[in-house]
């Protein structure tokens, strides 16, 4: 697992640039609640805060605790990083023209490595 609640939720605050007054105001929770969810301490929330925060920030619960995508397949799980989790979060904010023209990149970068 590598990762817990308090490095997973400060990772997405700092991807979705979401201040914890932010959070707070989102989800009713008060900030000193969450400033202890994130401190030194590292206190585990409620299921009920965990399901606001998620909420919240548009996340699943397992994101929070885990830190890998869960969703289910049909296929077998494949463990996805942090990093291709924040990359698969920035291309969904892209258009579509953006997005043409990262697929050609990648398609550059998949001919160079054969």
């Amino acid at each position: 697992m590598g990762m817990n609640f308090r490095e997973n939720l400060r990772n997405e605050l700092n991807f979705q640039d979401v201040t914890v007054k932010e959070l707070s105001a989102r989800t009713g929770i008060p900030i000193a609640t969450l400033d202890c969810y994130l401190g030194t301490r590292a206190t585990v929330p409620s299921v009920d805060a965990a399901y606001k925060i998620a909420k919240a920030l548009k996340v699943s619960i397992d994101y929070l605790v885990c830190g890998e995508n869960t969703k289910t397949t049909s296929h077998p799980k494949k463990k996805i990083s942090q990093e291709t989790n924040n990359i698969n979060k920035w291309v969904e904010k892209l258009s579509a023209e953006q997005c043409k023209a990262i697929n050609n990149m990648i398609t550059v970068f998949n001919k160079k490595k054969v």
